[in-house]
């Protein structure tokens, strides 16, 4: 699905009610584990053309840092042209949480890690381990998020 089409996507729905049948399925199994258990405070949207998740800006009025009329950012997934995508911000932004979750995904048992800075690729819709995305997306509060982000901030300003 080309990504330029989904920025005009209302709702996560819409954006669901778009993809082809066994995508659909697969993004709704995602949406559902992720929905069930991010902490408290997240809230769904669409984001750049993703189904995302985000801190209101109710909750962080400064927004996200290169543009303050987004809320500040932290899980989408999207389908890709040759992939399921799920991005992780606080993977990018916390080396403790991303070794905690490589740990998690090598003794899963998983397919090889297919990863950049915060994406990790799924190929096929059966390769998502649905259970493990579920605790990675419990391991990091709003409140956490929102440290970790300003400290890379005030780290990058320096």
């Amino acid at each position: 699905m080309n990504p330029q089409a989904m920025e005009t996507t209302l709702t996560p729905e819409q954006y669901l009610e778009r993809l082809t049948p066994d995508r659909r399925e697969a993004m709704s199994a995602l949406r559902a584990v992720i929905a069930e258990n991010l902490p408290p405070g997240f809230a769904e949207t669409i984001q750049y053309g993703m189904i995302s998740w985000v801190v209101p800006h109710g909750r962080y009025p400064a927004g996200y840092h290169c543009d303050p009329r987004q809320p500040l950012p932290f899980l989408s997934i999207a389908s890709q042209k040759s992939h399921i995508a799920l991005y992780h911000m606080g993977l990018y932004a916390d080396t403790a949480l991303l070794e905690r979750f490589r740990e998690a995904w090598a003794k899963a048992g998983t397919r090889k890690l297919d990863m950049g800075k915060s994406c990790i690729r799924f190929k096929k819709a059966e390769d998502i381990p649905l259970s493990l995305i579920g605790e990675l997306c419990g391991w990091m509060s709003v409140d956490t998020w929102i440290a970790i982000y300003e400290n890379g901030l005030i780290k990058s300003k320096a």
